[in-house]
């Protein structure tokens, strides 16, 4: 499902940095604990890799900072939500980091031929996707690849996390963390 695409632009702080809460599959039921630490780290900006399930998830994590989403594939409803959104993080008008946030991207830890196509298009060097439940950092075909994993009801015996990516002029930083415990989570 690679319907509707959108892009926007994304500006770092004056500072050259940027933190982003990363969450996936909540299912119209984000985990309370790990809402409260998400919003502990102060994000700049939050991404939502679909699955949203109620859209009022969107307006729950968007109290806590600015929200881009992709529509998962249990959230047809979601019009006006896209399939696919390219995310260009600037500062002074140029281009820092291009990434590519969709739902279902990968099969197992191989990203998916079309998708990484798209990627590649777009000049992103990093996927972000949600969909499996299960956190996840690789690389496969030259491009960087994050699930944050499932912030909803727990699935089978996989951990409930989220993701957090900082930013620094210098590096690119990307960790799971436990919404039970808000520590740092690790396979």
């Amino acid at each position: 499902m690679l319907d509707m695409r959108e892009k926007r632009d994304v500006p770092l702080r004056s500072d050259g940095g940027l933190r982003l809460g990363l969450v996936s599959d909540t299912h119209s039921q984000p985990h309370a604990r790990g809402l409260e630490h998400l919003k502990a780290l102060k994000p700049d900006v939050i991404l939502h890799g679909g699955d949203i399930g109620d859209l009022r998830v969107l307006d729950t994590l968007a109290e806590i900072a600015p929200v881009h989403a992709v529509r998962g594939n249990i959230d047809e409803r979601a019009t006006d939500v896209p399939d696919v959104l390219t995310l260009r993080l600037t500062q002074d008008g140029a281009v820092q980091l291009t990434m590519l946030l969709t739902h279902i991207a990968v099969a197992g830890p191989r990203l998916r031929a079309e998708v990484a196509k798209l990627a590649r298009a777009e000049k992103a060097s990093l996927v972000v996707c949600g969909h499996s439940h299960v956190p996840f950092l690789g690389q496969d075909k030259g491009l960087s690849i994050f699930n944050p994993g499932s912030m909803g009801p727990r699935r089978f015996a996989l951990p409930i996390v989220f993701g957090v990516m900082e930013i620094s002029p210098t590096a690119v930083k990307l960790e799971h963390i436990d919404c039970e415990t808000g520590r740092r989570w690790v396979p």
